[in-house]
């Protein structure tokens, strides 16, 4: 199959077809307890094993909603000398706000850090159902400003933070790079936006061409939305849809990556023109051969590393001194 004349790569279509052969349920089919199993259970099956770093440490960040900390997960990038102040990267994993966690991004983190010669700070906010929006954006929001407040201790320079994320990753990113902006919160110098969820409303050609035979499929994602916003009104709220924020100007410099055979490719690229309409720098980079989630698949699809290498080459450069 083609997308734009160009082909999908052997090697994603051969973990697709390793999917549907395997007869596992779709997550739809799941109760959420269970999809996040599964996707655990993946992830640990697709993912390369996790490269060597100077220091990994569990946090806790004190959150805005009552006594739950929110965990995180700090990275520092191997061969750093313990006293080294570093810029860093607050880093939301994806999973369509219902699965994932520290763990599943784990080898993510662990690239990103080394590649980009930063620490990275994973963060693991709440999920839906159980959690409804926006309580992902408050968590994640929290831990931007919990690492910026922190940073003596973390050993991290304030003045140079990124956000990033995957998927719903990237979604939060976008919505905490706006808040960001819009609470004056100095530091934030990048935003890293890997196949990024932005828009809950749109129509776009890339889902109606894309929604059934490539992993995120149209009964995925509905069962993703239901499962996060509260109602059909939450759709029209920029928290979980930021491209119909009123304004994008005043953003820090973005890197947005799609996919091509990836559902998201066309509402990812349609913020990327938002945001140069903004007046705001972007880096585009499309894997045209690309499934949506490959950025974990590094065991089974090599060009999840050419992909992670490039965006840590893009914040290293994003938050050089």
């Amino acid at each position: 199959m083609t997308n734009d004349a160009s082909p999908i790569d052997p090697q994603a279509q051969a973990v697709l077809d390793a999917i549907r052969q395997s007869g596992a349920p779709p997550y739809h089919t799941l109760p959420a307890a269970a999809a996040r199993e599964f996707y655990r259970s993946a992830r640990g099956a697709l993912g390369l094993d996790p490269p060597e770093v100077a220091e990994i440490r569990d946090l806790q960040a004190t959150g805005p909603h009552g006594p739950a900390p929110i965990p995180l997960r700090l990275y520092r990038p191997f061969g750093t000398v313990a006293e080294a102040v570093l810029p860093a990267l607050v880093y939301y994993h994806g999973g369509g706000w219902v699965i994932g966690d520290l763990d599943t991004h784990d080898t993510v983190c662990r690239q990103l850090a080394n590649r980009a010669g930063c620490a990275v700070v994973a963060v693991d906010y709440r999920l839906a159902p159980e959690h409804k929006f926006p309580a992902a954006v408050v968590d994640a929001f929290a831990a931007l400003r919990f690492v910026a407040h922190e940073a003596g201790s973390l050993r991290i320079d304030p003045a140079r933070l990124a956000v990033g994320g995957d998927s719903a990753g990237g979604n939060l990113a976008t919505v905490v790079a706006l808040l960001a902006r819009d609470s004056a919160f100095a530091g934030l110098r990048f935003q890293v936006l890997l196949y990024p969820a932005t828009d809950f409303q749109g129509q776009y050609e890339s889902q109606a061409r894309l929604a059934d035979g490539y992993l995120l499929t149209r009964a995925n994602q509905d069962w993703f939305r239901d499962q996060y916003l509260r109602s059909d009104a939450d759709r029209a709220d920029w928290r979980a849809s930021p491209i119909l924020a009123p304004d994008l100007a005043g953003l820090p410099p973005a890197y947005v990556m799609t996919a091509g055979f990836d559902p998201l490719s066309d509402e990812g690229q349609a913020y990327a023109d938002r945001l140069e309409a903004a007046g705001v720098a972007v880096t585009r980079r499309q894997f045209a051969g690309q499934i949506h989630g490959f950025l974990t698949m590094g065991k089974a699809i090599g060009a999840a590393a050419t992909a992670l290498a490039e965006a840590g080459d893009a914040v290293k450069a994003a938050l050089a001194a």
